[in-house]
């Protein structure tokens, strides 16, 4: 079944109004007709499952046959603090962070981050990964579209989780040894709370970044004995996370 995203105030009287480029994709591409069902979110939270009622040029209507529960969310917000990457690997990294459940996903400036975003080039990028958070929730079938922020220093991210309590944050370092540290953590997760998972770059962190780290008191955790690839290591731990919310250990 077909799902899509609508703004809040397209919800009303029974019926919900698609406008814009879904609404073309869903006429051009789909090539939907009046009587098909599809579901829909408003992106805070309410699924409804809706029939095609009316197609006009850049609008659909849909009448809403019911609302279901909403349960595509996990119980808690992952963000995910990405190191800002090479090339085109923060692609792949938002899409499949969404379809994990991120609830939200950081571009992140460290020392050893190769890329530079000017603030041109910045919004172009966000705009794409946001593009690609959207797609990628419409495809999982999320409740909400995560969102993906403006880049963030290092040092502001961890400001930012402690000004907010978050009640687990996490960094991934190659010299933890073992995974007791893993499993303590997972332990401590619980449902409500805000987690916090913080990538380095191709370069990994610097040592002083870690100090700052342990300062601020983020967990240092191990991800086993190999050594990952930034595009990998967050969605491991995010891998790990959502199992674990949803009960599968």
């Amino acid at each position: 079944m077909h799902h899509f995203f609508a703004e809040p105030s397209g919800v009303e009287d029974g019926r919900i109004r698609i406008e814009g480029a879904d609404a073309e994709h869903m006429r051009r591409v789909l090539r939907m007709r009046p009587g098909e069902e599809l579901l829909v979110s408003d992106g805070e939270g309410r699924d409804y499952l809706c029939r095609v009622e009316k197609l006009a040029e850049g609008c659909v209507y849909v009448r809403i046959l019911e609302e279901r529960e909403q349960d595509g969310e996990l119980p808690a917000r992952l963000w995910l603090f990405q190191g800002l990457p090479k090339s085109d690997k923060m692609d792949l990294i938002v899409q499949k962070a969404v379809e994990l459940g991120a609830w939200s996903i950081v571009p992140t400036v460290t020392k050893h981050a190769v890329v530079k975003l000017d603030k041109k080039k910045e919004e172009t990028k966000i705009r794409r990964w946001q593009a690609i958070a959207k797609s990628a929730a419409e495809q999982a079938k999320r409740s909400r579209i995560p969102q993906v922020s403006g880049a963030m220093s290092l040092g502001k991210a961890f400001a930012f989780v402690r000004e907010k309590k978050f009640s687990l944050c996490l960094i991934p370092y190659e010299e933890e040894q073992g995974m007791e540290s893993m499993r303590a953590a997972l332990e401590q997760l619980a449902p409500g709370g805000d987690v916090a998972v913080f990538i380095g770059p191709e370069g990994g962190f610097a040592q002083e970044e870690i100090r700052e780290a342990l300062e601020q008191g983020v967990r240092p955790v191990s991800l086993g004995r190999r050594i990952l690839r930034t595009e990998t290591a967050g969605l491991a731990v995010l891998s790990l996370l959502m199992m674990k919310l949803e009960g599968a250990f």
